[in-house]
């Protein structure tokens, strides 16, 4: 009976068997990535560049664009390797290694809206303690703990998941190396302890959540309580992104963790992975510019340098 220290490779699940659709998932997914790269990217250097844009708002933002590439960039290329080359083996350092850039991307992700929520609400709701509570030494801290709790995160579900015997095969039912499929593989007892720290990161994202939700229902009443319709329109183009992009994703993740097993299947999962783990990547910079005037008008400007340099 096999065991993990006897397994060299992982199998994924591929999207379909039929050559012809998997050429088809390669041109879509080669749409889809370079434009993802193309609209963070973009993001990130017009803030960066931009003298205006260095508030904690858009240092947020930043942050977010950079996960965004991370989590992206962890699966989506191996994906398109293995429909281009009609393959589904992923080595064992190359699974664990994905597994945890994943996770490490997505938890921190999941982080940087809810501080986001937070910057919103000051920013509204008291406004006149906004440069006190949101200084940069304040916004430095708040996005290192992002960004550190993703870390300790994934070390410790990438270290617990691999330290268990795998003894059920080699075949994982993702396009990904997804840590419940790992588990499915596992034949100890000892995976009830990483369930349990799986129970315990959804109770603390729940938390995040509701603060989120507490957040933004403040946030929608004192939007309401603006005198001036150009007042409450500037906030509302600032919030909506935030709120769309945070229910795009919890949404999302959400489905995928709780959907009843009644009717769950190999194709619905797929489809639903790739919900949350590849479009918000995706839509997050469409939603933000297009919603955002202030950061339009900033990316038209560069582009323009940019050409008249040309």
């Amino acid at each position: 009976m096999s065991n993990s220290s006897s397994i060299t490779q992982f199998l994924l699940l591929p999207f379909t068997d039929t050559r012809e659709l998997q050429l088809l998932h390669f041109w879509l997914f080669l749409g889809i990535y370079p434009a993802a790269l193309l609209g963070n990217g973009l993001i990130i250097i017009t803030i960066a560049w931009e003298q205006h844009l260095h508030t904690p708002m858009y240092f947020f933002l930043l942050n977010l664009a950079l996960l965004d590439l991370g989590s992206i960039s962890t699966i989506v290329p191996k994906s398109m390797a293995n429909s281009l080359w009609d393959t589904r083996a992923i080595s064992f350092f190359g699974c664990a290694a994905q597994l945890f850039f994943f996770v490490f991307w997505i938890t921190a992700e999941y982080s940087m809206p809810t501080i986001m929520s937070y910057d919103r609400y000051i920013a509204i709701c008291k406004p006149l303690h906004y440069g006190t509570l949101l200084g940069s030494r304040a916004c430095v801290h708040m996005a290192a703990a992002a960004w550190a709790t993703g870390f300790l995160y994934s070390l410790l579900h990438t270290t617990n998941t691999f330290s268990l015997p795998l003894c059920k095969g080699n075949a994982l039912g993702q396009f990904f190396c997804e840590m419940p499929q790992i588990l499915k593989l596992s034949c100890s007892h000892s995976y009830l302890r990483e369930l349990g720290l799986l129970v315990v990161s959804v109770c603390l994202a729940f938390v995040c959540f509701v603060f989120i939700v507490v957040s933004y229902v403040q946030i929608l009443r004192a939007m309401l309580r603006i005198p001036s319709e150009q007042g409450r329109h500037k906030a509302f183009s600032t919030c909506l992104p935030h709120l769309a992009v945070v229910s795009l994703f919890v949404s999302t993740v959400m489905f995928a963790d709780l959907k009843p097993s009644s009717i769950s299947s190999p194709s619905l999962d797929l489809v639903v992975s790739v919900l949350y783990s590849v479009v918000p990547p995706a839509l997050n910079p469409l939603i933000y510019s297009m919603r955002n005037q202030e950061l339009k008008d900033a990316m038209c400007k560069l582009i323009s340098l940019w050409f008249l340099k040309q």
